[in-house]
């Protein structure tokens, strides 16, 4: 063959053409320099040695190194004693078509909701599970393995939901997912799958991601209005709908817990319907003012797909959630996951299981309850000295509160507190017709401290009174 192709992982891909007129080491410093200014070779990448690019491309080792000295001479590569050959700075620059990203301006105090402390993470107690759950794992668990995920970490989890949750968990009928957009979506294209054709949703609640996550599955997906008892059950027995996604533990956005009664009547709704409910328990770690409430799942598992994940309680970046599934559904949703991923990240489950067991994950939940809980107090207190008029509700649970306005123009107070630097955001947003009546803020504090709280409300205290 006349062209010999190297992939020198992860290095540099070259071709040499051995029939060509042009002489080798002239095609060598041509592809190089040309992968320079096009920008594949950035400023500062390591080159390969000229030993193992001459081992390669079949070349001899002086040939690489007169290259690698001509584009030196021309500026193009730097090279230090005991150093690798690198890019030279000002060798190349951004594509002709790229455009250098804006900053975003820097807010005095961003509310925005559903963002745990990032800062908060346990990092140190996350690096020493990560190496407990390598130091200990067995070889074959760096295989493909179970769709469902590690055994270890379904046992794990399943006795944790049992404890805290009130979960009817099953580790065999349990599926590792990667967040709640994923269990999201894998449960629904099994309903789609059974012949469900509409899904129901809360109202306000997740209109845009519900919606998209439906239509992909392909389902039409109908609100269904929350008052201060929860969703509304007759209203969702009127839609049709054979299944619905609801918040019961603390509603998102509005705070609500489903009363006592609706839990009834939404399960009496999905034995009469033949329905399903989808239950995101998404912060129920997190409480304040009242007793935990426990799992719907544990009252009807056979009729309540379970979706929980770490993404509050630790950080979204993990990735890592699970699915209580059905026994009608467990298999299709296991095959599904099989078929969408081959299953999550196995060394970051079993440094979660490692976390759970060792009693570092629920040392962290402690501290960030008494985190949490001191923002609220702040929040609370801001309000009361700046703007008393403003009333908060859905403070019981989690790391958001709604903000009532009054008369307010809600995107006008957005827009107008964004050039002050604070970031606030409407209820529109969560509703499906984005109405912007009645005027309400969902203020998120988890992702803000206290002094930027007292700081944020300070400087747009007029425009909520």
């Amino acid at each position: 063959m006349p062209l010999e192709w190297a992939g020198l992982s992860p290095d540099l891909l070259l071709v040499i053409d051995r029939e060509s007129a042009e002489p080798l080491r002239a095609q060598l410093e041509r592809q190089v320099r040309d992968a320079i200014r096009s920008g594949r070779l950035q400023v500062g990448e390591r080159l390969p040695s000229s030993r193992e690019l001459a081992a390669g491309l079949g070349l001899s080792r002086g040939l690489v190194q007169d290259c690698y000295a001509q584009l030196q001479a021309e500026g193009y590569l730097v090279t230090r004693v005991g150093s690798a050959t690198r890019v030279a700075a000002g060798a190349c620059g951004p594509p002709a078509h790229a455009t250098p990203p804006a900053a975003a301006p820097r807010l005095v105090a961003d509310f925005q909701a559903g963002v745990p402390d990032l800062g908060g993470f346990p990092v140190a107690d996350w690096m020493w599970a990560m190496r407990e759950a390598a130091r200990t794992m067995p070889t074959s668990a760096l295989d493909y393995g179970d769709p469902r995920g590690s055994a270890r970490l379904r046992d794990v989890v399943a006795g944790y939901l049992r404890r805290v949750r009130a979960a009817a968990a099953d580790p065999e009928r349990l599926v590792i997912c990667s967040g709640h957009a994923q269990g999201l979506s894998l449960s629904l294209r099994a309903l789609a799958q059974c012949g469900v054709t509409t899904v129901a949703y809360e109202d306000p609640g997740a209109p845009t991601l519900i919606s998209a996550v439906a239509a992909w599955a392909g389902m039409t997906a109908v609100p269904v209005p929350v008052d201060a008892r929860g969703i509304d059950v007759a209203a969702l027995d009127a839609t049709g709908a054979r299944a619905v996604v609801v918040t019961p533990a603390h509603q998102w956005p509005t705070g609500v817990v489903l009363a006592a009664e609706r839990r009834l009547a939404l399960i009496e709704w999905a034995v009469r319907r033949d329905a399903v409910i989808i239950e995101d328990d998404y912060d129920a770690e997190f409480r304040y003012d009242r007793e935990p409430v426990g799992a719907l799942q544990g009252l009807a598992a056979d009729r309540v797909i379970g979706i929980g994940t770490v993404s509050k309680s630790l950080v979204p970046a993990l990735r890592i959630g699970w699915l209580l599934c059905p026994p009608a559904l467990a298999g299709q949703l296991v095959e599904n996951k099989r078929l969408n991923d081959r299953g999550s990240p196995t060394l970051d489950q079993l440094a979660l299981a490692r976390l759970i067991e060792s009693g570092r994950y629920d040392r962290h939940l402690r501290r960030m309850r008494a985190t949490y809980a001191a923002r609220r107090t702040a929040l609370v207190d801001a309000l009361a000295q700046y703007a008393p008029g403003v009333e908060l509700t859905g403070l019981a649970a989690g790391f958001h509160a709604v903000g009532h306005l009054g008369d307010a123009d809600e995107q006008a107070v957005v827009t107008e507190a964004r050039k002050r630097s604070v970031g606030l955001y409407g209820m529109s947003a969560n509703r499906s017709t984005r109405s912007t009546t009645p005027a309400q803020l969902v203020l998120g504090f988890g992702n803000v401290n206290e002094r930027a709280i007292a700081e944020g409300i300070a400087a747009v205290a007029d425009l909520l009174a």
